[in-house]
């Protein structure tokens, strides 16, 4: 049985088809929840049941120091057979930490392996070699399954992994080959567009090898339907694309963790197809989405079917160039019960370089199928965006398809914003229009621009001012 199929089986998806059904991949245990009267009333009352769930991994007192098989902390020293030998002698041992300690430690790829603790407290430096990523992986690249480039650091099918401690770990993003692959002429927009063609046409995964001779960048940390995750203490620097990115995994803990980044697309954190996940305490100043929850792309997000959901994020600091808390636009699979509370957005004490555009940002089309239900926000303070405070669309791109476009149950409360074109667009499609949206007890103050709200017919706004005039809905 294909790795594909088994998944499906675990998650008990339904095959995508043309016509929703009436529940769609994921919905029904959103729905489930729903018919009890408490969480019915007050979805926020469903956090501390996710919490619960969400428990760090717990690891072996063994340390294997990766000087002692043979690693060298000078920055031009390759390291990367002396780390796998550390983790090697670490998994047959029954796990434990595997130390890398003060210095500047060059590699490539790293694979953990079940019961390992990455544990940095000097700078695990990533190289610029492309070489150094391969042979290829089994990956997910903007949504859609293939063959690539190592992740940096990588797992696949472990359990108890962890990257934990006071150290960093650069990817050197700026530098080397990764930026100029995304410009025009790099090679990326080509091999974008023929992955894209593989998964909308259904091309068998093992067929769907890049690598050597392609340009697609690789992701700097993803873990591949793994479960029991912590990344903890760490700063994460200078990625080549996408930072943390849990695939088809459960039981995530990510926490107090720095993701600064200049490249193009490195979104902070993106968890897809994931389920029980917990980001609290993290800063994040990237040049794409801070936190973003995906769950696959179009044809080929249908077919895995597996929706990421009881994602709770807590007491973040929001400085990324686009969206703060942002679901898509990559979310096929369905995206349910989005729980954010008490994040920040571009603070003084952690500015961006540009602004950020819009604190919340649920992106959806046509084109992907799939849906965004249960998205609630709340005490979401911040300060001088470029765009709307809050931005629900379902024609992102302006891509059309043959696909609904669901975006619903979408509660924001108790935010106050001071400076941004606007503090509401809402921009929907008469064929699939907003439901459930509710925005209440909110303050925005320096909009530039009058609200933009299109097919929302039940909307919901109470007690919410905008320059110091009360709107309604």
């Amino acid at each position: 049985m294909s790795p594909t199929r088994r998944a499906l089986l675990r998650s008990g998806a339904l095959t995508a088809a043309a016509v929703l059904p009436p529940l769609l991949p994921g919905e029904a245990l959103a729905a489930a929840d729903r018919t009890v009267p408490d969480l019915a009333r007050d979805p926020w009352k469903k956090v501390p049941r996710i919490l619960a769930r969400i428990r760090p991994p717990r690891f072996p007192r063994r340390r294997f120091d990766i000087r002692d098989f043979g690693a060298v902390g000078d920055g031009t020293t390759k390291n990367t057979e002396a780390i796998r030998r550390a983790i090697d002698a670490c998994h047959r041992a029954g796990g434990g930490h595997v130390d890398v300690p003060e210095g500047r430690f060059l590699t490539g790829a790293i694979h953990l392996r079940s019961g390992i603790d990455l544990h940095v407290t000097g700078t695990v430096l990533f190289s610029t070699d492309p070489a150094d990523y391969l042979p290829v992986v089994l990956t997910r690249w903007e949504g859609t399954e293939c063959w690539n480039y190592s992740p940096f650091v990588y797992a696949l099918d472990q359990r108890d992994l962890a990257i934990t401690g006071t150290g960093t770990l650069d990817g050197q993003g700026m530098t080397g080959p990764w930026k100029s692959w995304r410009d025009p002429g790099g090679g990326a927009p080509i091999d974008q567009a023929e992955l894209r063609r593989m998964g909308e046409e259904g091309v068998p995964v093992g067929q769907r090898v890049f690598g050597e001779g392609h340009y697609l960048r690789p992701s700097m940390v993803q873990f591949y339907r793994c479960r029991n995750i912590l990344i903890e203490g760490v700063t994460f620097l200078e990625p080549a694309m996408w930072t943390l990115h849990p695939v088809l995994c459960s039981n995530v803990l990510v926490k107090d963790v720095d993701v600064i980044g200049r490249i193009a697309n490195s979104d902070g954190c993106d968890p897809e197809s994931c389920t029980d996940v917990h980001i609290t305490g993290c800063r994040f100043h990237t040049e794409d989405d801070s936190i973003a929850v995906k769950s696959g792309r179009d044809e080929d997000g249908l077919r895995v079917g597996v929706p990421s959901r009881n994602i709770v994020i807590q007491n973040c600091v929001f400085s990324g160039r686009w969206g703060g808390l942002a679901v898509g636009s990559e979310m096929s699979g369905g995206a349910y019960d989005i729980f954010a509370e008490d994040c920040r957005i571009n603070p003084l004490d952690f500015p961006g370089r540009y602004n950020p555009r819009h604190p919340v940002f649920l992106k959806t089309n046509k084109k992907r199928g799939g849906a965004i239900d249960g998205v609630y926000v709340r005490r979401f303070q911040g300060r001088q965006i470029d765009r709307d405070c809050i931005y629900l669309t379902t024609r992102y791109s302006n891509q059309t398809g043959d696909h609904s476009a669901i975006i619903r149950n979408v509660h924001v409360e108790h935010m106050v914003h001071d400076g941004a074109r606007r503090a509401i667009n809402l921009e929907g499609l008469d064929s699939d229009p907003f439901l459930g949206i509710r925005i209440e007890n909110c303050d925005f103050t320096g909009m530039e621009n009058p609200n933009i709200i299109r097919s929302a017919p039940d909307l919901v706004l109470r007690n919410v001012f905008v320059n110091g005039t009360e709107v309604s809905g």
